[in-house]
């Protein structure tokens, strides 16, 4: 079975349902999964530590994930065209996986969510981008063949699926947020196969 990582930080929910978005994407491969998981806030005060099991939602991501897994879709808020610092301060501690190449060779795709159209969601996909680039992962986009992203009022863009909540309920996406989404999770499953075919 060919497993896809889909990790994220959340802080309202409108990351995590596009992750579940994603996901869908993903399981809609055949004898492809989805594996989600998310990363513990950063703590103001420096020996604070949260639980080792969050009290809902999907587990906290471990190095072993990134091993274990055959490609990676990771998503963020947007802070400041940036990603979050609790999923920054995670991808901080993967020097050894670096040095060991463990994600070299693999697929992976981005996704972000913003309160407002230029909140910086371009700027976030492609900061996110740069430390899965020194991994060594082959980035995967969203073509202009999917429809949708033509059409979008909302969000998506050609870097990743992404969400405009307009300060608003920040977990209802809309119909093209789902589908390209969806589309993000697909196209990486898609890839991940064929790469794992001819290793």
């Amino acid at each position: 079975m060919t497993e896809i990582l889909v990790l994220y930080y959340s802080r309202t929910g409108a990351v995590e349902a596009l992750a579940r978005e994603v996901c869908r994407g993903i399981d809609a491969v055949n004898d492809v999964e989805a594996r989600l998981r998310t990363v513990p806030p950063v703590s103001a005060i420096t020996e604070a530590t949260a639980d080792t099991i969050p009290s809902a939602g999907p587990p906290y991501v471990t190095h072993a994930d990134l091993n274990e897994c055959d490609g990676l879709v990771m998503g963020s808020p947007t802070r400041f065209g940036n990603m979050a610092a609790p999923l920054k301060y995670f991808l901080d501690s993967t020097g050894s996986e670096w040095l060991g190449g463990t994600l070299s060779g693999k697929p992976a795709g981005v996704f972000t969510s913003t309160s407002t159209l230029h909140g910086g969601q371009e700027s976030t996909l492609l900061t996110m981008a740069l430390p899965l680039i020194h991994h060594g992962m082959l980035l995967v986009g969203i073509p202009y063949t999917e429809p949708e992203l033509s059409t979008t009022t909302t969000g998506g863009s050609p870097y990743g699926a992404s969400h405009v909540s307009w300060n608003r309920d920040t977990d209802g996406l809309s119909a093209e947020e789902k589908k390209l989404a969806q589309a993000l999770g697909k196209r990486v499953a898609q890839i991940a196969v064929k790469l794992r075919a001819v290793r």
